[in-house]
């Protein structure tokens, strides 16, 4: 793989790219408030209110979406408009197990091509990583959104080294499916969870080739994600900006006690 490659794969959404159009910018912008929440599972989302709150045309706006369901990330209706998807326990099961099903895939082709500029991309991803949890603070904004980032990037250079774009494809549309439940997760934190010493563990068996230990590894650090969803009342999962708020602070208040 090159040099050029490995650069591009590194530094794909580990950094805030200034968005080249205002259709760029509105999906941006959407699917920000998706993630987090602010626009609910299920939602209607009204052209008409929406452009005002953006500020952008309706056109602008309905391309935007058109873009978020290429993420399933939004639902056309028909010919009444767009609602944001749905999450569900049942959907989240699917998707990690077809995510372990593939990722662990990638990662073994990406371990048994991957030179040694594949290992030191690893190494740097894993680097960044690693300081942003030093700094992750979930009540700050650009604190969360400078771990999730680095952590994309981390999974996405793991697997940089597999031939097949198609696996890598389909990889990144189920992370970036998972990123809902794994926020609902972060932000409860409803089971002990030692996520960076997870992501050494998994840098370490795949420098070392050892490919089998680190699909392994791998497949826990996916499955604990929907361990943690597991345990949570069906309204979290479903998606109550307030509910989750609200266990959240009460989360951080119980941390601060301790």
């Amino acid at each position: 793989m090159s040099e050029t490659a490995l650069r591009k794969d590194s530094q794909d959404g580990e950094e805030a790219v200034e968005p080249k159009t205002l259709v760029e910018a509105a999906y941006h912008r959407l699917r920000k408030d998706i993630i987090e929440g602010n626009l609910k599972p299920g939602e209607k989302l009204r052209v008409e209110h929406l452009k005002n709150h953006y500020d952008v045309g309706a056109g602008t706006l309905r391309e935007a979406l058109q873009l978020l369901m290429t993420d399933a990330l939004v639902v056309a209706q028909g010919q009444r408009g767009f609602n944001v998807a749905p999450i569900s326990l049942s959907d989240f099961e699917d998707i990690t197990r077809t995510r372990v099903l593939i990722e662990c895939e990638a990662l073994r082709q990406s371990i048994a091509r991957g030179t040694d500029e594949w290992e030191g991309a690893v190494m740097a991803a894993f680097h960044r990583l690693s300081r942003a949890e030093e700094r992750l603070d979930w009540k700050v904004g650009s604190s969360r959104e400078e771990w999730e980032a680095r952590n994309k990037t981390f999974h996405e250079v793991l697997i940089s080294a597999c031939p097949s774009r198609w696996i890598r494809h389909f990889q990144q549309l189920l992370y970036r499916q998972s990123e809902r439940y794994r926020r609902i997760s972060m932000h409860t934190s409803p089971i002990p969870r030692d996520v960076h010493a997870e992501h050494v563990k998994l840098c370490e068996a795949s420098v070392a080739r050892d490919a089998d230990r680190a699909c392994a590894v791998l497949t826990e650090h996916i499955i604990r994600t929907l361990d943690a969803i597991r345990t949570l009342p069906p309204s979290l999962i479903e998606g109550d900006p307030a509910k989750l708020a609200k266990v959240a602070r009460t989360r951080a208040r119980v941390l601060e006690t301790e």
